[in-house]
């Protein structure tokens, strides 16, 4: 599609309001995330790049590590111990500009070390800016252009921001993983996502005034999902809509099976003689996957069945052939909100950012947090 037919497509939805979100006087400083970074490890590095300072569960100085120091902690007696230091939660917080080393990376911020069963876990107190700028980096790729970078800061943002205020965990709001967010410390910022992230400084997706589920995926295989047909409840801004990720290298893609991985994962159908899509979304995901033996049939979900096989997204077919099953599937991820892929075609087709987020979370407006 030329680039003439993809702005009169988006231009209807690129007009987006301005909503100023007041926070109270206390609420002004930075936004702070406490990301886990490793969770029951038996044994953790710590360190700091500068001076810093040890604290106990109080808050108290209990005391101080030279820089460019690391030290092995470990949980004894129901307590973290870190050299000479013991609490049930100790702080290790940097001086000046310092960052903080958490089993084999650097990270921006502090760090907390607690207790989780018979192991350590670390969580990483960050500023919410400076914890995008390694989000950015990790989740898409540097050299894209600028406004696929800034569309992925503004959901990146929202998303994070989203779990903060609606996560029910008591230690912490996000890990570093695909589950929430892939972050990866310094190792993943870049000169590119330092821009992106600053140049849309405090915006956020929301819809009547609350932060939406931001959540994105690389790839949605040519169209995306409405959320209801993936999970569960309907919401007005998780719509399926036309992506325009055909120039990504998981558009499509192809796998081999082996008959007995498969048997392994169902158990008990006897030789596969079909597999059968059950259920499917709207765009043909696999809800239900009926597979077909000489002994029985069985129904499995196609969640599962992604997990058990590797598969990159649900949005799948299987054949039967020779010595193995053919797996030929679409695009990689859930299908749900922004699609990474989408929005590097349409910002190198000169779509701008803010029309990007607007086409993927339909009835979401661009708003600004206002902190000062």
């Amino acid at each position: 599609m030329s680039k003439k037919l993809i702005l009169q497509w988006l231009g209807k939805f690129s007009l987006l309001s301005l909503l100023w979100l007041i926070f109270s006087p206390s609420a002004q400083a930075a936004l702070e995330l406490r990301v886990a970074i490793k969770k029951g490890a038996n044994s953790l590095q710590v360190g700091s790049s500068t001076p810093a300072v040890v604290k106990d569960n109080a808050g108290r100085v209990v005391g101080q590590v030279a820089g460019m120091n690391s030290f092995v902690s470990k949980v004894q007696g129901g307590n973290v111990n870190l050299s000479q230091w013991k609490s049930n939660r100790l702080w290790l917080e940097p001086s000046g500009d310092g960052v903080v080393w958490i089993g084999d990376r650097w990270y921006r911020g502090r760090v907390l070390l607690v207790p989780q069963g018979k192991g350590i876990t670390a969580i990483n107190y960050v500023d919410l800016e400076d914890y995008l700028y390694s989000v950015v980096g990790a989740e898409a790729i540097p050299s894209w252009p600028k406004d696929a970078l800034k569309a992925q800061a503004v959901a990146a943002r929202t998303y994070a921001l989203y779990k903060r205020n609606s996560g029910r965990n008591q230690l912490f709001d996000l890990d570093t993983t695909t589950a929430t967010q892939v972050y990866k410390g310094l190792s993943s910022e870049y000169t590119t996502t330092h821009q992106a992230v600053r140049e849309t400084m405090g915006e956020v997706m929301t819809y009547n005034n609350q932060i939406i589920l931001a959540v994105f995926h690389s790839s949605s295989g040519g169209h995306t999902e409405n959320v209801e047909d993936i999970w569960v409840s309907p919401l007005p801004y998780l719509r399926g809509v036309v992506d325009y990720d055909q120039n990504s290298p998981v558009f499509s893609w192809n796998k081999s099976v082996s008959p007995s991985t498969m048997n392994r994962i169902v158990g008990g159908v006897g030789n596969i003689q079909a597999l059968i899509p059950q259920k499917t979304t709207p765009q043909g995901r696999i809800v239900t996957m009926k597979i077909v033996g000489d002994r029985t049939t069985k129904n499995v979900a196609g969640s599962d069945l992604r997990k058990a096989l590797d598969l990159r997204s649900t949005l799948f077919r299987v054949s039967l052939g020779g010595n193995s099953l053919q797996v030929s599937g679409r695009g990689f991820g859930h299908g749900l909100g922004l699609s990474q892929w989408g929005a590097q075609y349409l910002a190198q087709n000169g779509v701008n950012y803010r029309q990007i987020l607007a086409h993927y979370y339909r009835n979401a407006k661009l708003s600004t947090l206002k902190t000062q």
